[in-house]
């Protein structure tokens, strides 16, 4: 047992009354010489909320009765929740924040007086890990000192910035704020400029600030660039060892028209009695990205890479994403490859997992394969040629998979997506509403079907490995889902506490096209959990699940770089104990890092879009739209326009009445007039407002 271990141990125990670190010294008998490593001991498990220092310095143990780690969630109005594994989230007032802020790590006494059934609310009693070290935000200045308004509304505080810190900042502008000293009572945070990124109108300032805001990195390292000169662009014979040589078969790539980084294409065939032999070809990037490498330490910090409408921030190098390790089409590439045996009825009759080398026939586009399938369309046809038959194989066997999903209780929420057209300076020209077709969706269901088969082989195989998990919701948020579906008129069938996907996957046909379609289905998803990477197998709830891994898509996903290893590793014979030690050891915190850069990563992307959005809308100030209700809340009433943006109408806007939400009925109610407004209904509305800097827009009824 290490000294850790035992310190922990000693301080966890019924006999153990809190000490000073002195008192701890003596009971340990540490030596002098050892007193700055014990003191070292003590701070570590103080980081990890294992002890807590009390008010009078003396060390106790976390009780995880009434004291709960976790992050907090930080909310514009000042009050947050902080998000633990071990519980549902704890609601924190403004007065019990403590000088937290959005993102920290913090200690949460629970609150002992709470009534049955409300919601936990808690104290912040100890912030362990600051978050926040850089902020960004925009300069105010003002006679010789300044302030800096963050871009991320749940941090509640203005950095103040005295006159010599401000690096030259003027007013209006976006920099980056360097945190000197943390909040207390009132006060707010104090910092430096470090970076000033340019006025918002700046062509690219807009994203740029979100990339910092993120911590997202832009530039490679001289060590990896170092080591991608050094690799080849062309694969040579050597590279074509011990790999099964399938460059005659014929498969293809399906992507969308702007794609550079192509990690799958897909082979299909019919054999005699009446089975698909479906092949899926993933593009085998751990050949050029080998364990401990700069480029491999690199592609873990990134963790995926990230899609900004304007650019794209690469895992890897373009080097690699979009040269050698991207399926281009007439070109020798490296591959892992999945061939699966599926019956008329959907199910795998066999499969097996190679090391191959390819060669792409074509590069298609959802575009025209999806005319081709929906439409017959003729200039398609000719454009496929000898193509046409194998993607109608395809589509057969996507209706077969899918219908197989569907049984099973998948969740498909199909929420409309918007398609944001940039012109060369990266201003918004256009939003559109963007159709899923049925290309994409046979795409999807090649892909689920491979991750699924990978997923179970290796689970059964007992080897170490990395799923794609979604566990099933909370009894708590799940039960105030139902109950607020009942209020709806909808019933949800089986045991509020034991639910089957395939209960919710009813609800949402019957829901589907009705009005409030929209928000029950965003209400249900979040109600559910985050899916997230784990190094132990759970269900995958929304697509009903029992095995799942990320397989596909190894350009721009490390989890799935990080099993084409061990998979290689196993077909070669290589995953002896010490291997199977060794990613025993390391997969917890490759999971642990790459759910982090993929929630940073989505945030991202969602923000840019907000901005965007903002940023076309602000033309439109005082036009009219068509729009429908797509949400309620306590101070105002969401719209949503054709082109899927979204604004708020503010209560106090509505001036010939006192309206009121309900939040059991969800609907707004007239006291005086008794006039009613439900979800779903259609409306007219006039834009007044579109902040960019805040990402807000603001309608009124007409």
């Amino acid at each position: 047992m290490t000294i850790k271990e035992k310190i922990f141990e000693y301080i966890s125990s019924e006999e153990y009354k809190p000490m000073y670190r002195e008192g701890l010294v003596q009971k340990f008998q540490i030596s002098k010489g050892d007193e700055k490593m014990f003191f070292d001991v003590l701070k570590q498990l103080e980081k990890e909320g294992l002890i807590l220092r009390d008010k009078n310095d003396k060390y106790i143990p976390l009780s995880g009765e009434y004291m709960v780690v976790g992050s907090l969630i930080g909310n514009e109005k000042g009050f947050g929740f902080v998000e633990s594994e071990n519980r549902e989230d704890i609601y924190i007032s403004p007065e019990n924040m403590n000088g937290a802020i959005h993102k920290d790590t913090v200690i949460v006494n629970l609150l002992k007086d709470l009534e049955p059934g409300k919601k936990a609310e808690g104290e912040i009693i100890k912030i362990l890990k600051r978050a926040n070290t850089q902020i960004i935000g925009t300069f105010e200045g003002n006679n010789g000192f300044g302030f800096v308004v963050p871009d991320e509304k749940r941090i509640t505080y203005d950095v103040y910035i005295q006159g010599d810190r401000m690096s030259g900042a003027k007013d209006g502008q976006k920099v980056v704020v360097e945190v000197t000293k943390w909040p207390s009572g009132k006060k707010n945070i104090e910092g430096k400029v470090v970076e000033v990124l340019g006025f918002m109108t700046d062509k690219g300032v807009d994203v740029l600030s979100v990339i910092k805001e993120r911590g997202l990195r832009v530039e490679f390292p001289a060590g990896v660039s170092n080591q991608v000169e050094k690799i080849p662009q062309e694969v040579s014979e050597e590279d074509m060892e011990n790999r099964e040589d399938i460059r005659d078969m014929v498969l293809f790539t399906i992507d969308g028209p702007d794609a550079k980084d192509i990690d799958d294409a897909v082979s299909i065939e019919v054999n005699y009695d009446g089975n698909y032999l479906l092949g899926v070809h993933i593009a085998d990037v751990s050949h050029y990205v080998k364990e401990k490498t700069p480029l491999d330490r690199e592609a873990l910090i990134r963790g995926n890479s990230v899609y900004l409408l304007d650019r794209v921030l690469p895992m890897l190098p373009k080097e690699l994403s979009n040269g050698i390790c991207s399926l281009n089409e007439g070109v020798d590439r490296l591959a892992m490859s999945v061939f699966m045996e599926i019956t008329p009825q959907g199910k795998i009759k066999a499969h097996r997992i190679s090391e191959t080398v390819i060669n792409s026939k074509k590069r298609l586009e959802y575009g025209m394969v999806s005319d081709f399938l929906e439409d017959d369309d003729e200039d398609a046809k000719r454009e496929l040629g000898e193509l046409t038959a194998p993607l109608k194989h395809m589509h057969d066997l996507m209706e077969i998979l899918s219908s197989k999903r569907h049984e099973k209780g998948a969740l498909d929420f199909n929420f409309p997506e918007s398609q944001i057209i940039l012109d060369k300076d990266g201003f918004v020209t256009g939003i559109e509403r963007e159709e899923r077709r049925v290309s994409e969706r046979l795409i999807e269901e090649f892909m689920i079907v491979t991750n699924e088969t990978v997923g179970e082989e290796y689970f059964w195989a007992e080897l170490p490995f990395l799923y794609r998990i979604h566990e099933e919701p909370s009894e708590e948020r799940l039960n105030q889902f139902l109950k607020f579906v009942h209020g709806f008129g909808y019933t949800v069938k089986g045991m509020q506490n034991d639910i089957h996907p395939r209960a919710l996957q009813q609800l949402m046909e019957e829901i589907k096209g009705k009005k409030g379609e929209y928000v029950l289905n965003t209400l249900l998803l979040r109600s559910l959990k985050k899916a997230r990477y784990s190094d132990t197998n759970d269900v995958h709830f929304g697509l009903a699940s029992k095995y799942y891994s990320h397989f596909t898509a190894p350009i721009r996903r490390y989890s799935d770089l990080q099993i084409h290893r061990i998979i290689k590793e196993n077909l070669n014979g290589k995953l002896d104990y010490d291997r199977i030690m060794h990613y025993e050891a390391i997969l917890p915190e490759v999971a642990e890092q790459v759910s982090l850069t993929e929630r940073a990563a989505e945030e991202a992307e969602r923000e840019v879009e907000d901005i965007k959005k903002t940023e076309y809308m602000s033309q439109f100030i005082g036009e009219e739209f068509d729009a429908i209700i797509s949400s309620m809340t306590n101070f105002g009433i969401f719209v949503q326009l054709e082109n899927t943006v979204e604004g708020l109408i503010h209560f106090n806007t509505l001036v010939d009445d006192y309206y009121v939400f309900d939040e059991n009925t969800y609907t707004v109610t007239g006291e005086r007039t008794k006039k009613r407004y439900n979800l779903g209904d259609s409306v007219r509305v006039v834009l007044v407002r579109a902040e960019v800097n805040q990402r807000e827009i603001d309608f009124q009824f007409v």
